[in-house]
């Protein structure tokens, strides 16, 4: 019995050899990380650890997202959030400022306040940054500055950034749904494909 057990333990660990050992991964977004009109099990946090999965990675994706957060909301939700122990903290919050306008210096806030309680409570965490857009019919102006604004961010608290988390497909009414906002399936598919060499990297 003691044999078998013995050898279990080492085709496991040979499996494993090379892989990191197992990562828990926040994502603490909006609608885009809840997959709003598609439901969890086809957004891209799911499809992500899948994929993952699958290629080894002992990690453990958990989906925060909240359709119609706000970066002000993110603020008073955060705490609920760090109940748990985590070792990736995905920040994915702003996009509804930009889409109500809301002064840019106060969505900079609230998220540099949500980051401040993560390294707070857990200080080897690391953070990183989903970058959003948003559509030029805010201004010019206030469209570039908002798309700085995550750069900012990450390079001020030392955080990881992803560029543009709807990257190849925001735009595409094939990707998305009818109200030309959200990611459907297919676009949601190509979010975790496109995460999926950023996290392995970050894993490794």
């Amino acid at each position: 019995m003691y044999l078998v057990i013995y050898f279990i333990a080492l085709i496991t660990a040979a499996f494993y050899q090379g892989k990191s050992p197992g990562k828990t991964i926040i994502f603490f977004g909006d609608s885009i990380t809840a997959g709003y009109g598609v439901g969890t099990d086809l957004a891209f946090p799911k499809l992500l650890q899948d994929k993952l999965s699958k290629n080894g990675y002992r990690v453990e994706i958990v989906n925060a997202g909240l359709s119609g957060e706000t970066s002000a909301g993110g603020v008073t939700r955060i705490d609920w959030i760090l109940n748990r122990e985590f070792d990736i903290f995905v920040l994915e919050l702003g996009a509804n400022d930009g889409l109500r306008g809301l002064p840019l210096a106060e969505t900079a806030k609230n998220l540099q306040r949500i980051i401040d309680k993560v390294k707070a409570r857990y200080p080897q965490t690391i953070i990183v940054l989903a970058g959003m857009r948003v559509p030029p019919n805010m201004g010019e102006a206030y469209t570039q500055e908002f798309a700085g604004l995550y750069a900012q961010l990450a390079s001020r608290n030392n955080a990881l950034l992803i560029p543009f988390i709807l990257q190849d497909v925001a735009g595409n009414e094939a990707l998305n749904q009818p109200d030309g906002i959200h990611p459907n399936a297919h676009g949601h598919r190509i979010i975790a494909d496109n995460l999926y060499p950023f996290f392995r990297e970050v894993l490794e």
